[in-house]
Formats: C-alpha cells, structure tokens, sequence
C-alpha cells in the first residue's frame, strides 16, 4: 500500500467514525430532550399525549398533533395526492425500485401537506406525518376483504416489498425522518372480518415464524420502521395490541425495535369488550402499556389515571411508554419547529405533479397481469369497431381500491381506450350491468346485441370497494367486506354467457378484470380470447391498461397471490394454518400459479447451472441460468427462484420464492441471470419454531412462476437443479 493510500484509508475510517460519533451524539441529545420534555409535563398532559388525537402542551410550546394519517398508496383522506395502485397491484409489479420511489414521492406530497395544515392551523386528522401504512399482513385466503390493501400471499415478496416503501416514506437521513411509516397489522390478522375484534389466532410456531412474522422482521431490521400497528384480534390468547410476547419479547427484545407501537383503532376497546380479558378500560389500557403499547388510536386511554389510583400502572410506566411518542416527533422535527430537520420547505407543487402522475403511470401498467392472451393482443390503433362494455369502464371507483386519495385527475379505462385509437376508429359504449345485481339481463337488449357483434369487445367484469375491502366499508358485501365465494356477481356472468352465445364469428372478446382479490376465470377463460386482471390501478388506470393495449407497452405484471379454481376446496377462512393456502402449500386447485402472467413476444429459459460444486452444509450456493428473448418486442422478464428443502411437500412448503429479479430484454438480446442461495435460505422451519439447516436434498428452481402442476399444464417455464448437503 502507498502512502497515500494509507493516507486515504486512514481518513476515510475517521471520517466514518466521526460521522458514528455524531450520529451517536444525535441520538443521545434528542433522548435527553425526550427526557426533559416528559419532565415538564404534569400526568394529565403525559396522558393526552398518549392518544391519536393530541390537544399539544401550549405551555410547552407544543402543538396539537393527529397521530392517524394514511398512505397505503398514496397520501390519503387529506385532499389532493396522486393516487397510486393499491398494494396488492403493486406487489404484481414484483419492481422494489419502483415501490421506493412511490414512497419517496408520497412523503414527498406528505411533508408539502403537511406544512400547509400548520401554516394554515389545521390540526385535523389525517394532516400528520405518521402515515399508517404498509399493510404487510399475509393474504393467506382469497376470501379476506383487506387483502387488496396487502402485497400478496408470499413473505418474501411482502418483506421486499414493503421495505422499499418504507424507506421511500421514511428518507435517508441518519436521524431525521420526511414522515413515519407503519407495519401493520401486527400480527396473524387477515380476516374474517366479522370476527377480528373477538377472535384467537393460535398458528403453530412453524406457521408462525415461516409466514406470519418474516415481513415484519425484515421491516424493523432492514428498513428501521418507525411505527407498528398492533391488531385487533388475540394471538395465543392475549390481545395482538396487549400482547408482551408479539409488542416486548419478539418486536423489542428479539429485533431491537426502537420506535413506537399504536393500537389498531378501537383494539383496547376490544381488551374489555370483544376478548373479554378485562373487566373494563382502565383494565384493558393497563395491560396494553404493560405489553409494551405506545399509543392508542381511541380513547380507552382516558382511564390511565384510574389504572394509576388502582396501582395497575405507575407514572414511571406512563414515562416509558410516552417516551418513544416523543421521540417520533423529534425525528420528524415536529414536537418543535426543528431547523436542522432538513425536509421541511419542500414545494407545494410537488403535490399531484405531472411527473408524480407519470410514476402512476408507470406503476399502474407494471401492475396489470396478462392471463390469457390467444393472439388478439396487442390492438391496432386503426381496428374499426370497438364496443366497450362494463360499469367498470367509465367508474372511477374502480380505480381507487381501499384507504385511496382523492386526486384532481382520473383516466377511466373508456377514456384510455379513446385516447388511443384513431379518428376513424368507431367506439362505442354501454354499461349493461351494474357492479351488483339489480335485475336480471335481457339477453336481447342493445348491449349484448351490439356487444356480440362488434370487431373487438372489451368487456370490464369484476368487483370494486362496494364488493370487498374493510369492515362496514363494503357495502355490498354479504359478509361485512369479506367475500364468500370467488364467484363473480350471477347478473354479470350473465350478461357475459348472453354475449358469447351471440357473437360473430368476427369477434374478438377481451375481458378486463378489476379487483384486489382472486376470482373464479374458468368460464371467462374458456371463452375468452384475452384477459387481464387490472387490480385497482390508481388515477392513472386507464391510460395505461390502453398503453398495454394497443402495445406502447408490455405486459410485465405477476400474480402475487394464487388464483384458485373453487372457494369449495380451500380450509375454513378461520383455520390459520397454512396447510392447503398459498403456492406453498397448494397440491391442487389452481387457476393460475403465483408468479404467473403474460407478455407479448417470447422468451426461452436455458438450462439452469450449479456454480457451487459439491457444496457442503453451510455453504452458500450460486447457479446461473441464460435467458433469451426470442420475439420481436422488447420485454421485461421476472425471473423468479424457489427453493424447496428436505422434506418439502411433508412438512416443509413445497417451494418458497427466495429472490427474484427484473430482466429487460430487447429483441434477440441474451442474459445471464445469477442467484445466490444463502445457508439462511435453506433452513427450513421445525414445529417448535426454530429454524434448521438439514442434510439432505435440496432442489432451485428458477422460472416464470411457482413451481405447480398447474404452471407446467400452462407451459410456463421452469429449470431446476438439485444438489445434497
């Protein structure tokens, strides 16, 4: 070494360290802060400061202060924002660089709002920073109404998902925060939603730590999220929001969680009078800051006085738990105008920008899942005859999904379309049913007639928020925003069945599905001459289905949950084991695979290559697989890698996705895909929870979906390669 570069290597390491120091420094002066605040502060006001709804200090100088704001997919309920795709698309894009910048321009439209609200005095809900959001439950079952707002039914996915858009809301700087993000709903909650106040999940350990808890790990450890959102229903017999074991054991002890926890809205409630743990609020609140709660999103937490006079809690429990609170707010530099904060001033125009609106865009056509497409697609711009049919096409409710904003600008799919046909093209356009039936369809009406005999019908089928989402939100649902079969509505398949039964030999039938959740396609897919499942796909939805339409775009979107064949074959919706759920753990009763969909041109899968020769346990292993695109059409392949262990398909998952990778590939281009297995990923989990490295046989797949009976039937491409440790 020379020396300079000694030179070098020795600033460089007290540059580090200096910047540690300061770090550390930061830390350690903002706790002490938090300290003196909390010590100026009489019970009363410690108290106030404990619930959603905060009056401020205004001796202190404090300002009141919202704790609840949403940002699932954009900022929420809080006036203009762009709206992206609800989550569940956005796992379909399986593109994390693309998740990190729709954070990054929600905290974005997020802190301009913000600065805004104060300067105007407006202190109301949802004008805050601690955006509650992302939703990293588990989709285990299709059934579940909030599954929409999730990233699907696989943890890693979920965990990579959800990490890029924690770091996008949540900024780079070593200590300040551009707003706070929030891991919910912690933990072993999707639904029913008729029973999550009262109801006890008691997963095995295996399931446990195998699928319930991994996204949520990698949340606080890789992504260092702010918050967590205890949820509503019991695990194991304790509150999920008043559990010691999920909120101080596993969340603070295990992973080194250093931010707050917030109850779901109304869970304490729950303590007393769902679970009937406690005998009242004063109770129930006790239990919960014993547990390690933070902030209740209610008001139970009006009775800590009480606990108090019962000698359920000391003031000293109170200080604890209201310290990270104050923490939060200093990183967010709002518990005082903080001039070293460096994200305050951003420009009000980035609210709704037009480059905000080409990243809706983006996401919104990544988001789109071709699943069948028998040569019709993509469309010419000069075809002459197109009858557009569907309530969906002109709703712009079908575009919003669940916790959605409200932005000044929508593109319905029936707008798309028109946008990008030509003057001579002919377009017409009838709803002929409503989301939910209304009256039965006559099979000869104008619709099906015109519909049936046009060149090319799109059809838009499916459900929208009316059909599916949260408790009570729903409205049309039979079971409280849940769902009870995959079915689509009778009056739609209807009107569908009418027009195959009448159409030309000349026509081609394309059917757009809208929706967060798997649907029964059998039919629609044996009929169909294309079908693409849209999601909710945000403001910007119908410009882009159009894009992929008439092909300024490819398809690149994938299932990031199972399509199921029949709601008949699945396990009980409040069974919480993960046998028979997911690509996991399916032996049969697929549709569509998770990782599965479409794209234009094609694209060939070479063999897949063991670099690690005669690896040992232990041993991390790397194969390699060519990947080649053999059509005419630039296109975007993900390239998906499972890996199964020992005693896959008996007691252990079948295959479990453990990376992924986008590839763009131009016509005749070639790639080589490299993927690294580490000995983390190869254990497999025991029923008391650990996890093992085992001797034996493991097998790599890699391909365009989960590795099912059902992907080979769709010829799907897949290579493995299998080795013994």
């Amino acid at each position: 070494m020379t020396l300079r570069s000694l030179i070098l290597t020795i600033a460089a390491g007290l540059f580090l360290t200096a910047g540690a120091f300061a770090q550390e420094s930061k830390d350690a002066a903002m706790h002490k802060k938090a300290a003196e605040v909390i010590a100026q502060m009489t019970l009363d006001e410690k108290i106030g400061m404990m619930m959603n709804s905060t009056p401020g200090v205004e001796r202190l100088g404090i300002k009141p202060y919202d704790w609840w704001s949403e940002a699932l997919h954009g900022v929420a309920r809080n006036g203009r924002a762009t709206v992206f795709p609800e989550p569940i698309g956005l796992g379909a894009t399986f593109n994390p660089s693309l998740i990190w910048s729709i954070g990054n321009a929600v905290s974005d439209e997020g802190r301009a709002k913000f600065d805004a609200a104060r300067s105007a005095q407006n202190y109301s809900r949802y004008t805050g920073l601690t955006f509650w959001a992302p939703n990293i439950n588990i989709f285990r079952d299709p059934r579940w109404g909030r599954g929409m707002e999730t990233y699907g039914e696989d943890p890693y996915l979920t965990g990579t998902m959800g990490t890029a858009y924690v770091k996008g809301i949540q900024g780079s700087n070593p200590f300040y925060l551009k707003a706070a993000a929030c891991a919910k709903h912690f933990a072993v909650h999707s639904g029913p939603e008729s029973t999550r106040h009262s109801f006890n999940a008691e997963p095995s350990l295996k399931d446990l730590y195998e699928t319930y808890l991994p996204a949520f790990e990698r949340l606080v450890k890789e992504a260092d999220v702010e918050v967590v959102m205890g949820a509503y229903n019991r695990v194991f017999g304790d509150s999920a929001s008043g559990s010691r074991f999920l909120l101080t054991e596993t969340l603070r002890d295990k992973w080194g969680f250093d931010g707050h926890v917030v109850s779901d809205c109304g869970a304490i409630d729950d303590i007393y009078g769902g679970h009937h743990i406690a005998q009242d609020a004063a109770a129930a609140s006790a239990i919960a800051i014993k547990a390690g709660l933070n902030l209740e999103c209610g008001s139970s937490f009006l009775s800590l006085k009480t606990a108090i006079s019962r000698g359920l809690l000391t003031e000293a429990d109170i200080d604890k738990a209201l310290e990270p609170l104050i923490m939060t707010q200093l990183k967010l530099g709002i518990l005082y105008d903080d001039p070293d904060c460096p994200y305050y001033g951003i420009s009000p125009s980035v609210i709704a920008s037009p480059s905000h609106y080409a990243l809706a865009r983006d996401a919104a056509a990544e988001s789109m899942v071709l699943l069948k497409n028998d040569g019709v697609l993509p469309l010419g711009k000069t075809i002459q005859n197109v009858y557009v049919t569907g309530t969906a096409a002109t709703d712009t409710y079908a575009l919003m999904g669940n916790y959605f904003g409200i932005s000044d600008h929508y593109s319905t799919y029936l707008q798309g379309i028109v946008s990008h046909v030509s003057n001579g093209t002919n377009v017409n356009y009838k709803p002929a049913y409503t989301i939910v039936p209304t009256r039965d369809v006559n099979p000869g009406n104008y619709a099906t007639s015109q519909a049936a005999s046009a060149d090319y019908t799109i059809m838009f089928m499916g459900n929208n928020g009316t059909t599916e989402g949260e408790e009570s939100d729903a409205i049309s649902s039979p079971s409280i925003g849940d769902r009870l079969t995959l079915d689509l509505p009778e009056n739609q398949l209807a009107f569908f069945r009418n027009v195959a039964r009448l159409r030309t030999p000349n026509n081609k039938l394309i059917v757009v599905v809208t929706g967060g959740s798997p649907v029964n396609l059998q039919e629609i897919a044996s009929v169909a001459d294309a079908v693409i499942m849209a999601w909710y796909p945000g403001q910007e939805g119908g410009e882009a289905l159009a894009d992929l339409l008439f092909g300024d775009r490819n398809f690149s979107g994938r299932l990031p949950i199972t399509f199921p064949i029949s709601t008949d074959a699945l396990p009980e919706f409040d069974d919480y084991s993960m046998k028979g759920r997911t690509y996991k753990y399916m032996e049969g009763n697929i549709m569509y695979p998770f990782g599965y969909g479409l794209s234009y041109g094609s694209a060939n899968y070479g063999n897949l290559t063991l670099l690690t020769q005669k690896p040992k346990l232990g041993d991390a292993v790397q194969v390699e697989i060519p990947i080649t695109n053999t059509g005419d059409v630039a296109r975007t392949e993900i390239v998906q890698m499972y890996v199964s262990t020992p005693h896959s398909g008996s007691g252990a998952p079948f295959s479990q996705l453990k990376a992924f990778e986008r590839v763009i590939l131009q016509p005749g281009e070639s790639r080589t895909v490299r993927f690294t297995v580490t000995p983390e990923q190869m254990k497999e989990f025991q029923e008391d929870g650990s996890a093992q490295l085992l001797k034996g046989t493991y097998k790599i797949t890699v391909g365009t979906a989960a590795p099912t009976q059902r992907t080979n039937e769709l010829d799907a491409q897949l290579r493995s390669v299998s080795f013994t440790l």
